[in-house]
């Protein structure tokens, strides 16, 4: 879905400038998705708004369809500002076509990050093993936990969506002719806790992992490079598709992570559409305030006074010289 990253870490994005907010924007309703990135995303949102830009922010519970639905149809909640928009991309569109919703930025400049990954230790030893070449060629390296004669491959907990992409590039790698064999970690918690033992052990592991995540944040992985690039069509067409027989060797393609606002909220607060459109997080950044969350049994204010005072040359790009004085100044009394 990387230990805590420094605030000399810049987003990678230009500075602008932001108009101060003359009047506030009344009442806005925030979704706070429920998965931690999405959640360190929407509390750092409440507090700018509130505390720059005069706004009377909430946070309302939310998950991608029901919070999509809502946006299309009710009008509410006014912004959802980590949107895994592949996931509906159909509906968002017609919504926006429709003059309902709107895109309001790119959230994740990386976008949601999907691979094979292999821990950094196991390069550093020897840079084959970035590439699905050198992987192959090593493959006893990765010892299955059950069978001393196989090569032990992490996929993807069954029931989820990532199981079939796996199990498809599995197929179209060819990894079993070298001795690989899928295996299923049964739950999310089993393929973190797969990479866990494997690095307090530094022992080989091979697996299906995505960013941003905590555990990419706490344990330094290399992404394997199929050495194809990305066939987004055949991702779609087949990758994803169980039913597809003949699947084809690509890279995963970034998931879209936007910020989407109703149309009757863009249109009552522009100012905060604009300070959306410039407000951006690297996969990186996110990763390492993941992993600090999980350490530090972190949420709520305690987030934002990390993320504002550890990561102060980010968020002041984000709002112009007046807007910071006000957040700053409120950060002080927190």
């Amino acid at each position: 879905m990387r230990k805590i990253i420094s605030s000399s870490i810049l987003l990678a994005c230009a500075s602008f400038t932001l108009p101060a907010a003359a009047s506030g924007c009344g009442k806005v309703t925030i979704a706070d998705m429920n998965w931690a990135s999405a959640t360190v995303v929407a509390n750092v949102d409440r507090f700018i708004l509130e505390h720059g830009f005069g706004c009377d922010a909430e946070l309302v519970p939310g998950d991608t369809m029901p919070t999509g639905a809502a946006m299309i149809e009710k009008g509410q909640p006014d912004i959802a500002p980590e949107f895994w928009s592949n996931s509906m991309r159909d509906a968002l569109d017609k919504g926006v076509a429709e003059g309902r919703i709107r895109y309001a930025g790119t959230t994740l400049t990386d976008g949601g990050e999907e691979g094979f990954w292999v821990p950094a230790y196991m390069v550093e030893k020897d840079p084959s093993l970035a590439t699905i070449e050198g992987i192959k060629a090593n493959a006893k390296l990765f010892k299955h936990p059950e069978d001393p004669d196989k090569s032990g491959f992490m996929g993807c907990p069954a029931g989820w969506n990532c199981q079939i992409s796996t199990s498809q590039l599995f197929t179209a790698l060819d990894l079993e002719s070298v001795g690989f064999e899928l295996l299923d970690p049964g739950s999310g918690a089993g393929l973190s806790g797969s990479i866990a033992k494997a690095y307090e052990r530094e022992e080989a592991w091979l697996g299906y992992y995505w960013a941003p995540t905590a555990v990419l944040g706490k344990y330094k992985m290399v992404k394997v490079d199929f050495g194809t690039g990305i066939d987004k069509q055949e991702f779609l067409n087949c990758t994803t598709q169980i039913d597809c027989l003949t699947p084809k060797v690509t890279m995963y393609p970034p998931s879209a992570v936007d910020s989407v606002v109703t149309e009757e909220f863009a249109q009552r607060a522009p100012e905060i559409v604009k300070y959306l459109e410039g407000r951006e997080y690297t996969n990186e950044q996110m990763n390492g305030l993941l992993a600090w969350i999980e350490e530090e049994q972190a949420d709520g204010d305690y987030i934002v006074e990390h993320f504002l005072t550890d990561y102060e040359s980010t968020w002041t790009t984000w709002v112009d010289a007046p807007t910071a004085a006000k957040i700053k100044k409120a950060l002080a009394e927190l």
